[in-house]
């Protein structure tokens, strides 16, 4: 029998902080209509709160790996945890939409101090790091399945102001376990001013390194084509595919059970048989996936293609080993959390282009679009291994 070892007790409760920061985000979305009619604004209003809510959340990747480094990543996943709960309470109580829209983009941004310093704490007590990096990412994907259905009860019961709060219900405890169960983390750069941490040289040397802008370019492509389907999948099943709305928020569901379960899996066999082909065949199965919604026969060519796309967009637990490891140990913290704002912030514009893309030619063009994406990556690798490129 395997002992319980203090580096797994890590692992859970990293787990478990993601599960809360992202419980917090997509709490909001279930009761988007109560809040406007309460405020008495447009849904185009509170979209651009929903908006500085994920740019904030993206904007503070960097920073908190500088903080990380500074204070210790304990510290800086408290932060976030009792941010979480603090600005989800903030969004429950505000009398006007004015305070709503500030504690909704403060919400984004405490939130986004966890993943980074989380990623890098796990990556120096883990030997099997993908692994790790699997078991962590599916708190998000729990959580994107859980909340709104916990939300949109709540929000019918007892109010959109109720349902708010339930971040700071399951966000509480959270932090107090995380408080009690891990020890202090040293920091790694503590005499280090933030002023040279943040040094404008430093940081473009860091990006410029060939191995990190080529896994940035990865990145950037996968994450892209996950905003682009995780924003419009449900729409384009009914709209293009024709199905009904019950069967696309089915097919919705199981393509985040399908990403849920495969990160684990994907983060093992990036582990044992390396990165860049366990990367490579995620992004190759989320192609295939896509061109099968886009142009397979059938509900059952539509159900694998929702599954490989899932399984596909699972990428992340194999990718981010690679930016670790190009990292020196000192430089973890704030490169990794630079790289993360870099290439969050730039594949935000997903949801965008789909979206102008579906409006002008379709939403066989615009999900077409992203399969060729998802192959260009591919055959970057491709090169990367024929050439002998060693990026």
């Amino acid at each position: 029998m395997m002992r319980w070892r203090y580096r797994e007790t890590v692992l859970a409760l990293c787990t478990l902080a993601f599960f809360v920061t992202m419980y917090g985000r997509v709490a909001i979305s279930p009761v988007v209509p109560s809040i406007t009619e309460e405020f008495g604004v447009s849904n185009a209003v509170i979209g651009v709160a929903l908006t500085g809510m994920w740019l904030a959340y993206g904007l503070s990747q960097f920073p908190s790996g500088v903080l990380g480094d500074r204070y210790g990543e304990r510290v800086v996943i408290l932060v976030a945890l009792g941010g979480t709960a603090v600005a989800s309470v903030l969004i429950a109580v505000a009398p006007v939409f004015g305070i709503f829209v500030v504690a909704t983009v403060i919400l984004g941004a405490v939130a986004g101090l966890h993943y980074s310093v989380a990623t890098t704490l796990l990556s120096r007590i883990h030997d099997n790091v993908g692994t790790a990096i699997g078991i962590h990412n599916s708190g998000a994907t729990i959580a994107g399945l859980v909340a709104p259905l916990i939300v949109a009860w709540v929000g019918v019961t007892y109010g959109w102001r109720a349902a708010i709060v339930t971040t700071a219900v399951v966000g509480v405890p959270a932090f107090a376990l995380f408080a009690l169960l891990v020890k202090p983390t040293e920091p790694r750069r503590p005499e280090q001013s933030m002023r040279d941490q943040f040094d404008l040289a430093s940081l473009l040397e860091i990006l410029s390194r060939p191995v990190i802008a080529f896994t940035l370019f990865v990145a950037i492509v996968g994450e892209f084509v996950w905003q682009g389907a995780a924003s419009f999948l449900p729409v384009f099943l009914i709209e293009h595919r024709e199905y009904s709305p019950t069967l696309a928020a089915t097919g919705f569901s199981a393509y985040f059970v399908a990403q849920g379960i495969a990160q684990v899996g994907v983060g093992a066999v990036s582990d044992r048989f390396g990165r860049d082909r366990a990367t490579a065949g995620c992004l190759l199965l989320g192609a295939i996936g896509l061109w099968l919604l886009v142009a397979g026969p059938g509900l059952v060519s539509a159900a694998v293609g929702v599954l490989l796309l899932g399984i596909g967009m699972s990428f992340e637990a194999s990718l981010l080993p690679r930016f670790l490891n190009a990292l020196g140990d000192e430089e973890r913290g704030t490169g990794f959390g630079l790289v993360r704002t870099v290439y969050v912030i730039t594949a935000s514009l997903g949801s965008v282009i789909v979206g102008l893309i579906a409006d002008f030619l379709g939403w066989g063009v615009a999900f077409a679009f992203l399969a060729g994406l998802l192959l260009l990556a591919v055959i970057a690798f491709a090169a990367n291994w024929l050439f002998s490129l060693d990026l």
